[in-house]
């Protein structure tokens, strides 16, 4: 098990706000990292585990209940945001025709937004929901980080056979994606989210050590 460092700027992140509309979200300026992934992924988990605040986003038994864009503070210039999930989530088709159209105007023209981390179930990677987040990370060239949750459902040999394949079928946009394995339980793959973290919000170096 790798030795997590906890001395990062990330440790210090609040909620700030959820908003239903993008008129309701912070100004436009800054450094900002988006998180999505289909509905029992494991997103709130690994945002919890990633910045060490163990009830930071809200996890829950009912798969889907992130139903808003949610902003975390990190400091004045940066943010981290936690997005709508859905694909299990009980809701009416406008719901989700809504969540639909939000996201895609928010990728399309949210200009502090640097990065995406995608998250994937290790298990079930790729589904129709993640090649739509993807897409839209083409059309708008959005660095993207895609990490292979609950890693720990596998053995070692496993998961990596599932990344090589994850990698395999995403050379045509490999200059836009890098792909991870990760447990929010053990924590492993933690220091690596935070370099990238650390790189798409220009924090100096020092702020991972």
């Amino acid at each position: 098990m790798e030795k997590v460092n906890d001395k990062h700027a990330f440790r210090s992140a609040q909620f700030t706000l959820a908003a239903q509309h993008l008129k309701q979200i912070p100004e436009d300026a800054g450094y900002e990292v988006a998180f999505a992934g289909r509905s029992n992924a494991g997103k709130s988990s690994a945002i919890n585990a990633l910045t060490g605040i163990r009830s930071l986003a809200r996890t829950s038994k009912t798969p889907g209940r992130t139903q808003q864009i949610v902003f975390f503070t990190v400091d004045e210039q940066h943010r981290l945001v936690d997005l709508p999930g859905y694909g299990y989530a009980k809701v009416p088709p406008k719901v989700k025709q809504h969540w639909h159209n939000l996201l895609e105007k928010y990728f399309a023209k949210r200009e502090s937004l640097k990065g995406l981390i995608l998250v994937m179930d290790i298990r079930h990677p790729l589904t129709e929901f993640d090649q739509q987040m993807l897409h839209w990370c083409e059309a708008t060239t959005t660095p993207t980080h895609i990490l292979l949750t609950k890693a720990d459902k596998l053995s070692r040999g496993a998961a990596l056979s599932q990344l090589q394949k994850v990698q395999n079928s995403l050379t045509d946009i490999e200059h836009l994606v890098s792909t991870q394995v990760f447990s929010a339980p053990s924590r492993n793959g933690v220091n690596q989210v935070i370099e990238k973290l650390n790189q798409w919000m220009e924090y100096p170096s020092r702020a991972a050590e």
